[in-house]
């Protein structure tokens, strides 16, 4: 009281001198300076970089129409080819979130024409009319696996199902050419007398340090020549053992080829027979399975000649110059079946071809530890053959509808991680398929 009648007044009173709420000023100005500088510098696309990268549980969402592409963990990359992809999310139906997101033209126009395809669906379409020209495009603009999801490739696959495949002369005759100047089955696919003669010093495939003396013995058990000649069969099936070929009802077709190529002697007795058949004119055999399976063939034999029965008089091939743990074993299946006199072709490939054929598709994008049995076979029966069938090739844990399926048709083993590129490997044949080079199965048989 005494201050205020005096006059006096303390200049610092009712004033906050670089306290809290002039900081607290002085970050709003510059907050609102550096956003209107980034409006400025930025501009609009400032903004669209924002909701093009908004994500919501961390699935990308908004109306996509920059170029990309899609990692194998689905997120985004810009397109190296500039090209533009628009990107269509499913969000989960329990989701709590209420986002409305709106396709570009581009998934507009392809909704509209495969549902017309679909719904005008009677019968199957002709394999060059407009529609299926379309429908085989649109899988064939997928470059690379890594390209599209899978559901989206699945997509596509199933839309292409309406069209009644077609052999392309020219695509084939080009494939085998190719296949020709590389591996050249009809005269390497296995060794023989004439490809490997007496005194040779066989270099192993991956045993590239290991060399294996063609002794006298070992010319014996080789074939004089090559068994088969090239296209010297009209149809031909090769039988993978994945499980989408399980309910397939595809075992007389199957049996109907005129040449029928199996993978790893797998189970081909009444519970199974309906999907796969029964026919089997050249059936692999993997030496890991008579190691595991019958213990090398050391001790009681009868057992494996027993399931050898199950495919009538069928030959058998094994990769007995794979490395040289491989020899061993697979030379006691030749004298396995000497010894109970049977008829059975045994052959071995050849090392050099293997090795041909896996540098020939490394150049197609299958990139593996080693190539599966089920790939070798294909590539055979390629320069066999003059018409191709696959059926139960498949790499993915559910089927094309969306389903889940067992690995194989009979069991649901997992192979070694990173040991194949079954992927990669489904992904070239389904381009092949729809270039006309292979038909591949992967529906029910009618």
């Amino acid at each position: 009281m005494l201050r205020r009648r005096m006059g006096y007044a303390d200049p610092s009173s009712g004033k906050d001198i670089l306290g809290n709420r002039s900081l607290c000023f002085i970050f709003i100005c510059a907050f609102g300076l550096v956003t209107l500088l980034q409006q400025i510098l930025y501009g609009k696309n400032y903004i669209k970089s924002a909701q093009q990268f908004s994500r919501l549980k961390g699935d990308e969402t908004g109306n996509w129409t920059g170029p990309v592409n899609f990692s194998d963990d689905g997120s985004l990359k810009p397109a190296r080819n500039g090209r533009k992809r628009c990107f269509r999310q499913n969000f989960q139906p329990d989701s709590q979130s209420s986002v409305i997101v709106t396709p570009c033209l581009a998934d507009i126009k392809k909704n509209k024409r495969s549902q017309r395809y679909l719904e005008n669906y009677d019968g199957s379409f002709d394999y060059n009319s407009t529609a299926c020209r379309e429908l085989r495009q649109e899988i064939m603009d997928v470059k690379v696996l890594t390209m599209v999801k899978t559901s989206e490739l699945f997509e596509r696959w199933r839309n292409l199902q309406v069209c009644r495949w077609e052999q392309s002369k020219e695509e084939t005759s080009n494939f085998k050419m190719s296949l020709s100047r590389c591996c050249n089955a009809p005269s390497f696919l296995f060794t023989t007398k004439r490809n490997t003669p007496a005194g040779t010093k066989l270099r192993y495939e991956v045993d590239t340090s290991g060399i294996l003396p063609i002794t006298t013995e070992v010319f014996k058990m080789f074939p004089d020549d090559m068994p088969y000649s090239k296209s010297q069969y009209k149809k031909c099936a090769v039988i993978g053992n994945g499980g989408i070929i399980k309910n397939s009802k595809c075992g007389k077709e199957i049996d109907s080829a005129d040449f029928v190529f199996r993978c790893n002697i797998p189970p081909i007795n009444e519970k199974y027979s309906a999907d796969v058949g029964t026919k089997t004119d050249l059936v692999t055999i993997n030496p890991s399975i008579i190691t595991e399976r019958f213990q090398k063939l050391e001790k009681w034999r009868k057992p494996f000649y027993e399931v050898l029965q199950n495919y009538e008089n069928s030959s058998v091939v094994l990769p007995a110059f794979y490395n040289t743990r491989n020899t061993d074993v697979s030379f006691r299946v030749k004298y396995m079946l000497d010894d109970f006199d049977s008829q059975r072709g045994v052959f071995f490939f050849h090392p050099q071809y293997l090795l041909n054929v896996q540098r020939f598709w490394a150049v197609q994008g299958v990139r593996a530890k080693r190539l599966s049995s089920g790939l070798m076979l294909v590539t055979a029966a390629l320069e066999m053959c003059e018409e191709v069938h696959l059926y139960g090739f498949w790499a993915f844990p559910m089927n094309p509808s969306g389903i889940f399926i067992t690995h194989h048709y009979y069991d649901n083993v997992k192979p070694r991680p990173g040991f194949h590129a079954m992927p990669h490997e489904i992904f070239n044949f389904i381009h092949m398929h729809t270039r006309g080079i292979i038909n591949v199965h992967t529906g029910q048989c009618t």
